[in-house]
């Protein structure tokens, strides 16, 4: 897995691309969530079009910026969800924890 890192204002976005599983891909993305929280960032934006794959150890991961985010006064937002990975977030009910959205520029405009 690969990770990009932008700004769009005060949103950053983290690209994806790959799978999401267990191991070191995982290690570095919980790497790069502790970073940013630890920066100062409070509004995080994944996306996941290029993702296709994301096993429990991924969504642990996902859940765990999640909730970093979240006792630092931020969010973290999903954007581009594939189908696929959408299935599995509805049926591990994590569909309700997550705001999600199809659109970047609508992802950016929800942090207002």
């Amino acid at each position: 897995m690969t990770i990009g890192q932008r700004e769009i204002g005060d949103v950053t976005v983290l690209d994806l691309q790959g799978k999401i599983m267990g191991g070191s891909d995982s290690e570095s993305l919980q790497s790069t969530l502790r970073q940013l929280v630890d920066g100062g960032a409070r509004k995080v934006l994944v996306n996941l079009a290029q993702v296709s794959w994301v096993n429990s150890s991924g969504l642990g991961i996902l859940i765990e910026g999640f909730t970093i985010l979240q006792r630092q006064g931020g969010t973290l937002k999903l954007v581009h969800v594939p189908p696929r990975i959408e299935s599995l977030l509805a049926v591990t009910k994590l569909s309700s924890i997550f705001e999600s959205y199809r659109q970047e520029d609508e992802a950016v405009q929800s942090f207002a």
